[in-house]
């Protein structure tokens, strides 16, 4: 797991602030941990893990932590940091030696959910770009649907080689407030591998495919992202305030691991690992003396790790929830720990 390109100075806590009570000297790393998993043994707040994690400049990629690895606190100029002691980087299984490759490091957040959403959602900022884009103008035979093992034909900019994504116009995201349209929601249809090229007529052939393919789908290459590179848990720098926009798929009540869309993105910024916190509004009461009506305190609810930002909207993985949480929440930055940026 990637923790971050340069030694983060410890110098927003100490060691009576945002520490956990019960806060281990020293913790061995097993696999199936998270560093979300991890942060939360040593910290009450996850998100505050670049302020006490320090790189072993001895450590060879010490961004990257393993089972078998030990996280350990110590004194560093009289706040507390977190540090790394590499483990064993082999098993021995006699007479050979086997190296723990890369891809054994500890993810940062439970990825796969990720992965599998990014695979068949994306957005597109700006509406007028659709009419840039690759389109399917027919099917073999010319059937207006088609499936895996079709030929499809294609009109539109594609290069020969890569694997195609196939993609049909779903969600429009617009800010509940100014009715502004922050993107379009692309939903994965299939995918699709170039075939050949005849004047402004590009063959594909359909590889799979999760519906039928459409005439008028949009062709585009599949987004290519390292995810595990890209996630320090931290909390935004500047102030952000927005709302829960939509659940893809229509789900309206909302629980831990699942994806949200929110009304702010890099324009506000917001960026990969940026965490925030769901607020829930509070009820309405009467007061009993003056008959008054008044909104009590929000209810803080849980946290959203922002994994993938566009221009005016951004996707999240809900990793905390203490309530049910609901389209129309309020996300803002923590209020706990220095260096955080206040409502």
């Amino acid at each position: 797991m990637l923790l971050g390109a340069a030694t983060v100075q410890a110098q927003g806590l100490t060691w009576q602030e945002g520490l956990r009570g019960d806060a281990p000297e020293r913790y061995t790393v097993v696999r199936g941990d998270t560093l979300w998993g991890i942060s939360g043994r040593f910290l009450q707040h996850p998100w505050q893990w670049p302020e006490v994690w320090q790189v072993n400049p001895q450590i060879r990629n010490p961004h990257l932590i393993y089972p078998g690895d030990v996280v350990y606190l110590y004194d560093c100029n009289g706040r507390p940091c977190i540090g790394l002691e590499r483990g064993q980087g082999t098993v021995r299984l006699s007479p050979e030696v086997r190296r723990i490759p890369t891809r054994e490091a500890i993810e940062p957040i439970p990825l796969e959910v990720i992965r599998h959403f990014l695979r068949d959602h994306r957005v597109v900022d700006d509406p007028e770009a659709l009419d840039e884009l690759a389109y399917v103008v027919a099917g073999d035979d010319r059937r207006i649907i088609s499936g895996a093992g079709d030929r499809i034909y294609a009109r539109g900019e594609i290069e020969r080689g890569p694997r195609y994504g196939i993609y049909r116009i779903g969600e429009r995201y617009n800010d509940a407030v100014s009715g502004e349209l922050l993107g379009l929601e692309l939903e994965s249809v299939g995918q699709a591998r170039v075939q050949r090229t005849e004047e402004d007529i590009v063959v594909l052939e359909v590889l799979s495919a999760s519906q039928e393919v459409r005439n008028n789908d949009i062709i585009l290459p599949l987004e290519s992202r390292e995810l595990v590179r890209e996630f320090v848990p931290r909390a935004p720098d500047g102030a952000v305030d927005g709302r829960i926009l939509a659940v893809p798929g229509g789900v309206r009540f909302i629980g831990r691991l699942q994806v949200v869309a929110l009304d702010r993105g890099r324009r506000d910024g917001l960026e990969t690992g940026h965490v925030l916190q769901v607020e829930q509004q509070g009820e309405r009461v009467n007061d009993p003396r003056s008959g008054e009506v008044l909104r009590l305190p929000g209810i803080e609810a849980g946290l959203i790790m922002v994994f993938r930002p566009y221009e005016k909207m951004s996707y999240g993985l809900v990793m905390r929830a203490s309530r049910t949480l609901e389209v129309g929440d309020r996300v803002h930055n923590p209020r706990h720990g220095r260096g955080v940026a206040l409502r």
